[in-house]
C-alpha cells in the first residue's frame, strides 16, 4: 500500500467537528465521501489533530492508503483537483504528497501550532468577523505573557481539558511554547495568541485562551496561572474561549 498526506484547510463555522459522525456534517466525512467516490470503495483517513465543532485549520494534514494501481490513475495534481471539486464548499484542499510507507498524520506528527486571534476593538471586524473572539476593550499582552510563561514545559494540564474527557485518561502534555502578540489582518488589529505542543488535550487551546483573557482583563494576575494549573481542576481556570477563533494553524512531522 501506498501512503498520500494531503494539506486541508477549511472553515470550521459548517461543521460539527473534524472526525466523521453519522448522519453530521464534518471535515472528515466529506473528505472520505469524497475519496470513496474516486476510488469506488470506502477510505479511511487519519488526521493531525481533531478539530471541534466551529475551530477552523489553515494547515491540517490527512493520511490515507491507496493501493499501488490506485496511485498510479491519477497525479497529485489531479487529485487536488478532483478532490476540490468534490468536497464542502468550506473545505479547500491545498496539497497531495506521497509519504513513505506506514506514515501516520496522526501518530508522526511532532509539533502542533493553534493560533487563537482576539479582536479588543469597539466594532466587530469584517473580513475576520467569523475568525475570531471579539472581546472589546484592552488586554494587557506583557502580563498575558507573564502568566502563559507558567505553561511552557512538561505538565498536567488537566485543569485545562473539557472534565469528561479528562476521565481515566493521561492529562500530561508537553507545551513548548505560548506566545501573546499583536497582528494586523486586512486593516483590523489582533491580538494573536500561538500555542505550540506535542499534542492537545480536548478544548486545551481554547481554555489557555479563556485563561489568559483574564488576566489581560486584570481580572486575575499573572501567577494566578500557575495555581491553576496545579489545581488539576477544571475548575479553577478561565472560560473557555469560543471556538471560531481558533486555527489549526500547522504540523511539523
Amino acid at each position: 500500500m501506498a501512503v498520500l498526506a494531503l494539506t486541508v484547510s477549511y472553515d470550521g463555522g459548517p461543521f460539527c467537528g473534524f472526525a466523521r459522525q453519522p448522519g453530521l456534517c464534518t471535515v472528515q466525512g466529506s473528505l472520505e465521501d469524497a475519496l470513496a467516490l474516486l476510488y469506488r470503495r470506502p477510505v479511511e483517513t487519519a488526521c493531525a489533530g481533531r478539530t471541534d465543532s466551529g475551530v477552523h485549520a489553515l494547515g491540517q494534514v490527512v493520511s490515507f492508503e491507496l493501493t499501488e494501481a490506485e496511485l498510479g490513475m491519477r497525479s497529485d495534481e489531479s487529485l487536488l483537483r478532483s478532490l476540490n471539486a468534490l468536497v464542502h464548499e468550506a473545505v479547500g484542499v491545498r496539497q497531495a504528497e506521497q509519504k513513505p510507507d506506514g506514515f501516520s498524520a496522526r501518530f508522526d506528527a511532532r509539533v502542533r501550532e493553534y493560533r487563537y486571534f482576539i479582536s479588543t476593538e469597539s466594532a466587530p471586524p469584517l473580513v475576520m468577523h467569523d475568525f475570531c473572539w471579539h472581546l472589546p476593550g484592552s488586554l494587557d499582552i506583557g502580563a498575558m505573557n507573564e502568566g502563559a510563561r507558567y505553561l511552557v514545559g512538561e505538565h498536567d494540564f488537566k485543569s485545562f481539558c473539557q472534565t469528561v474527557s479528562a476521565i481515566g485518561k493521561p492529562t500530561c502534555r508537553n507545551v513548548m511554547g505560548v506566545e501573546v502578540a499583536e497582528a494586523s489582518i486586512a486593516g483590523d488589529s489582533f491580538i494573536c495568541i500561538t500555542v505550540t505542543g506535542n499534542a492537545f488535550l480536548h478544548s486545551m487551546v481554547r481554555t489557555i485562551v479563556g485563561t489568559l483573557a483574564a488576566v489581560g482583563k486584570g481580572r486575575r494576575s499573572p501567577a494566578w496561572v500557575g495555581e491553576v494549573l496545579a489545581a488539576c481542576d477544571r475548575s479553577a481556570a478561565g472560560e473557555k474561549a469560543p471556538a471560531q477563533g481558533l486555527i489549526f494553524w500547522s504540523v511539523a512531522y
